[in-house]
């Protein structure tokens, strides 16, 4: 009995390291900048800004950090995160965008200085790596959840002003709801897809088997 005992620790050890060493805990990425708004973001009106994205797993939650440089200053924009991305991989036009973004989360805002950058230096704490996702578990008359758990894998950000977005020809009387007041701007900058899972980079273990799944 002993010999069994031992052995079946040594295999929960063994799968708990293959778990452990499967796990990403840390990662990057960019963001892309939304081509159609290049002049209105860019300092000098024509180079896209930089935005780097940093996130750092947690035993309770998770923590993102957001760098960018090379703004406008004094712009105000709005972090969220969300369902779908409008790029591929390669960080041309998907084809296939339905022309929204799904499920989005509002996490921060994030304004530039005098300088054009825009820095959240205090960590957003959250679930974001492999499981953040929302539902609403209401259902439907025929006993259908109304919205079944989606993932947000895609990090962007927003003009909280439509006005700083007109002089690119964002008609400003039709507003996104992607601010607390639901009157904001168009896109200004978002994650791609990873090439290998087709998901956000929000998702960096596939393998683990929780809801980050490259065939979800």
């Amino acid at each position: 009995m002993k010999n069994l005992i031992v052995a079946a620790a040594a295999v929960s050890l063994w799968i708990g390291g293959a778990y452990a060493q499967s796990t990403v805990n840390t990662t990057s990425f960019t963001l892309a900048p939304n081509a159609a708004f290049i002049k209105c973001l860019a300092a000098d009106g024509t180079t896209p800004p930089a935005a780097r994205v940093f996130l750092r797993r947690g035993n309770l939650n998770d923590t993102l950090e957001v760098h960018v440089s090379g703004l406008k200053p004094n712009l105000q924009f709005d972090l969220f995160t969300v369902q779908r991305s409008p790029f591929l991989a390669d960080g041309t036009k998907d084809p296939d965008f339905p022309g929204t973004f799904g499920l989005a989360w509002y996490q921060s805002d994030l304004d530039a200085d005098e300088n054009g950058n825009a820095n959240i230096h205090v960590p957003l704490r959250s679930i974001f790596l492999d499981q953040i996702f929302g539902f609403d578990g209401d259902k439907n008359a025929d006993g259908t959840v109304i919205l079944p758990p989606v993932n947000t894998y895609h990090v962007g950000f927003w003009f909280n002003m439509p006005s700083d977005a007109a002089p690119c020809g964002f008609d400003v009387t039709k507003p996104t709801p992607f601010n607390g007041e639901h009157q904001a701007g168009p896109l200004a900058m978002i994650s791609k897809p990873v090439a290998a899972t087709k998901l956000g980079p929000l998702c960096v273990s596939p393998e683990e088997g929780t809801p980050c799944s490259p065939t979800q």
